[in-house]
């Protein structure tokens, strides 16, 4: 009997750590090549020319758009942070690129700070800006997507000004 609550336990420890696991949450930056709203899919293009489709739920949240989808259309410069459950990714938070959203700078990492959150970047005119990263960014950036972004790296900073802060909520390597 016991040696069956100990097989129990350990299969349940198991698929908690397998569905823990699937809630990491990544990211993507790219061009919206189609939102369906009936269908609950957003296609995104990325750099590399791979388009990327991601299903929207009740609780996706989309940064600098009106009217949550409003002004999120083709050829809109988006962030898309996601999970990952099988085969099918989920968009957790869109961040509109560009006008009414995130705003981009490119610089080198002078200094950055995962577990306090912060970044430092010297820009091309020699101003350094220090920016508070989101629980996303900071996040991402252990992750192999923000590999080589380390003192040094040349990066694009993509973030919100909120409360006279500068919000960094995403960043790659140039």
């Amino acid at each position: 009997m016991t040696n069956k609550i100990i097989k129990g336990i350990l299969v349940l420890s198991l698929v908690s750590v397998a569905f823990a696991a699937d809630d990491v949450v990544s990211a993507v930056h790219g061009f919206v090549q189609k939102v369906d709203s009936g269908a609950h899919i957003l296609v995104v293009k990325t750099a590399d020319g791979t388009n990327r489709t991601f299903h929207f739920v009740g609780e996706t949240t989309v940064q600098g758009a009106k009217d949550s989808w409003h002004g999120i259309t083709k050829g809109t410069e988006v962030v898309t942070h996601y999970t990952t459950r099988g085969t099918e990714d989920t968009a957790v938070e869109v961040d509109r690129v560009g006008k009414d959203g995130l705003k981009a700078t490119k610089g080198t990492i002078t200094s950055i700070d995962r577990g306090g959150k912060t970044l430092a970047v010297k820009g091309a005119d020699g101003t350094e800006k220090t920016f508070d990263l989101t629980d996303h960014a900071a996040a991402d950036a252990g992750k192999e997507m923000a590999e080589g972004t380390e003192k040094g790296a040349k990066v694009t900073v993509y973030y919100a000004e909120e409360s006279g802060r500068k919000v960094a909520h995403f960043f790659e390597k140039v």
